[in-house]
């Protein structure tokens, strides 16, 4: 049984976890916090604490992970309370900015981190499928699309940044950017005259509703169209990857992992 903490307790996917792990005999919650939550709250039938109390209450309970997800400046503020207490640390949290980044990795120079931008195999099993149809069709116009819900803040969403890293490996014709990255020429909506460029990539981004998340890539030319999509039902999909791999995190040495370790050491 592996001991967790989780923080972002109240938030969507915080309560998914918490209610994730109360169907699990292998996951136990040693505590749930969240900035400011109300008084005498509970999820899951888990009291919430005040995230301000994370620090004491990892060296009280002495978890074994951390479940994050939460917000950039708060996830790497309790990175860096894990590192400091020796706990394991789970993140599923986006829209982190290269220092940001930076400060996750330098709390995985203490403790094991292991950050993915999606924690649903079936993510995992397209990005395989995509990596092997962009390699095989090199010269096809590709056009992305992603929907969340209307609360998502980052945009587009990791998931599909992840999605299109994995484009820009796969394809030979792949452009640099102006910096020199090694990103592809990325075209995020269109208005007016604005033709089509060879090796651009299309990126629309939708956000409406309480859609869990759903991603779709086309791949079209030689009178032809192949499209890969997958739609998460429900945010326990993710919850339960992320509890999955925060047992395979448990007991690992300091260190940065992802999702894909997870998968390939359980299969």
């Amino acid at each position: 049984m592996t001991v967790v903490g989780v923080t972002g307790a109240t938030g969507a996917m915080g309560r998914a976890v918490l209610e994730s792990a109360a169907d699990r005999d292998d996951v136990a919650v040693a505590f749930a916090v969240n900035r400011d939550p109300a008084d005498d709250e509970r999820v899951a039938g888990h009291a919430v604490h005040d995230a301000v109390a994370l620090p004491d209450l990892l060296a009280e309970q002495q978890p074994e992970v951390v479940v994050d997800f939460t917000g950039p400046e708060s996830s790497i503020e309790y990175a860096a309370a894990c590192a400091e207490a020796g706990v394991g640390f789970v993140t599923g949290t986006t829209g982190l900015d290269d220092p940001e980044q930076s400060a996750l990795r330098e709390a995985a120079k203490a403790v094991p981190v292991l950050w993915a931008t999606n924690f649903s195999r079936g993510i995992n099993a397209l990005r395989s499928a995509l990596a092997e149809a962009v390699a095989a069709l090199p010269e096809y116009d590709i056009e992305l699309t992603e929907t969340h819900h209307n609360r998502k803040r980052d945009a587009p969403s990791g998931t599909a940044t992840t999605l299109l890293d994995d484009i820009d490996a796969a394809r030979d014709d792949a452009r640099q950017d102006e910096s020199g990255g090694g990103t592809g020429k990325r075209t995020y909506g269109r208005e007016g005259e604005q033709s089509r460029t060879d090796g651009e990539i299309g990126v629309h981004v939708r956000r409406a509703g309480g859609v869990r998340g759903e991603h779709e890539v086309l791949l079209a030319d030689n009178d032809e169209v192949l499209t890969l999509a997958y739609r998460a039902e429900s945010r326990g999909v993710f919850a339960a990857g992320a509890l999955d791999a925060a047992g395979w995190l448990a007991g690992h040495e300091a260190g940065w992992y992802a999702f894909d370790d997870v998968i390939e050491g359980s299969s």
